[in-house]
């Protein structure tokens, strides 16, 4: 009875977008947990391949060295293949997808997605952010120097590794990808409009503060860090 039970729960399918240090892997991964979805994030995926020196990372890792973004054939073509491997029982939030509106007319089509999420973060916040990344060269584990900042300075928690500023995060190929995601995604978001999909979100408070109005304006289960789940459980 109980796994039918389980079995019941809705299947919910969303869309996260942002510009780059918006928070967006963040806000997909407490969503994803909290919900059973898989979080599929297309710059997971890349990042994978270039870490692994595979054939896809020279080419990912030659593009985002100039300041480019990843061709968006490239990309659908990742995500065609991610989709269809139909492990998300439960649905799924993406990041990183669609990149254009072609793109955003074939998923559409193919997915009856529940929600769009779109955290709004001006730009120059958004230089503020992304100039304190910084990038474990050992295991690849995220950090920004503003509110996730290494017990070591300049040595990664989990692995001791070095902390690297990514090849990309300069100011010049920052200028770049804003003007080309400003471009590119405003259309998108326009397409999303029309079908009433698109929840605006203040991508600027704390991060559960963002979490927390994410899931107020889908209608969705408050959110309760892991720890205070826990805690609960116990008591």
């Amino acid at each position: 009875m109980a796994g039918r039970l389980c079995d019941a729960r809705p299947m919910r399918k969303y869309v996260i977008m942002g510009v780059q240090g918006s928070g967006k892997g963040t806000q997909a991964a407490m969503l994803a947990v909290g919900l059973d979805l898989v979080n599929i994030g297309v710059g997971d995926i890349l990042r994978w391949n270039v870490q692994n020196h595979t054939k896809l990372g020279a080419q990912v890792r030659r593009t985002m060295a100039a300041g480019e973004l990843v061709g968006d054939d490239l990309v659908e073509g990742i995500v065609r293949d991610r989709l269809t491997q139909h492990d998300w029982n439960y649905g799924f939030i993406i990041d990183g997808f669609p990149r254009n509106e072609r793109q955003a007319e074939f998923f559409l089509e193919s997915y009856d997605i529940d929600g769009v999420i779109y955290l709004d973060l001006p730009d120059s916040e958004v230089r503020r952010r992304v100039m304190a990344r910084r990038l474990c060269a050992g295991c690849g584990m995220d950090y920004n120097l503003i509110n996730n900042s290494p017990r070591e300075a300049g040595r990664c928690d989990a692995c001791g590794g070095e902390l690297v500023t990514r090849e990309d995060d300069t100011e010049e190929a920052l200028a770049v990808r804003l003007r080309e995601y400003h471009g590119k995604t405003d259309p998108v978001l326009d397409i999303f409009r029309r079908k009433e999909y698109v929840v605006t979100i203040d991508a600027r408070p704390p991060k559960e503060q963002v979490q927390q109005a994410v899931r107020a304006r889908l209608g969705l289960p408050a959110y309760h860090p892991p720890q205070q789940v826990a805690q609960q459980a116990a008591g």
